[in-house]
């Protein structure tokens, strides 16, 4: 589970960067997306590289997942009986919601791939006019898409820092100090991760993106 929400989380990085390309203007963002279905050519067809980076991720989320049902049930068969009285569990809100907020990011990455990659759900739909798309997406009339993105990020949010956390201490550190430190980090990344991702429906709403 540590392996793959790491591979996951490289990927939003990664994901988010190019995102920010938007700042610089339709021609600028409109070029990176064809960029993106250019990698690999001409060793690759074109768009190959984005399938098997598809084809990748698909795996990464199929085993995150079935590593998160082989836990769950780990933990249920180790008590199986249920404690007569069980004390509030002490610890952070993203931890005590670790599950839900799975399900939530799973839901909002559904509807992202239909809304921005197959373009399904787009208002404006127009293979390639990127910006175009993105900005169509998120007007000020669509707030309600804006609020369920903003939503999703921040249970990204919440996720992605329990879950740095928890995989850092999997791999093998946990020494006090060490433990300091990689929940600073984790909460370090899961800010700019959201902050990266909300500037742009946040920006196109206010009118800096249009």
């Amino acid at each position: 589970m540590a392996v793959t929400g790491f591979l996951l989380v490289a990927f939003l990085y990664v994901h988010m960067i190019g995102n920010l390309k938007i700042f610089f203007g339709e021609e600028t963002f409109d070029h990176y997306a064809h960029w993106l279905r250019s990698i690999g050519t001409p060793l690759l067809p074109e768009a190959w590289y984005l399938y098997i980076q598809r084809g990748v991720l698909t795996v990464a989320v199929i085993g995150h997942i079935v590593a998160a049902v082989i836990l769950a049930r780990r933990a249920r068969l180790a008590r199986p009986v249920k404690y007569a009285h069980r004390p509030k569990v002490q610890g952070s809100y993203a931890a005590r919601t670790m599950r839900w907020g799975g399900v939530i990011v799973l839901l909002f990455v559904i509807y992202h791939i239909l809304d921005l990659t197959t373009l399904t759900l787009n208002p404006h739909g127009v293979t390639g006019e990127v910006y175009r798309n993105v900005a169509e997406d998120f007007a000020p009339s669509r707030w309600y898409v804006t609020l369920f993105y903003t939503l999703s990020i921040v249970a990204v949010g919440f996720h992605l820092r329990h879950g740095l956390w928890s995989a850092v201490r999997t791999l093998g550190l946990q020494s006090p100090r060490g433990e300091i430190y990689a929940r600073a980090t984790a909460l370090v990344l899961s800010v700019v991760l959201v902050v990266g991702y909300l500037s742009v429906p946040f920006a196109v709403l206010v009118g800096l993106v249009d």
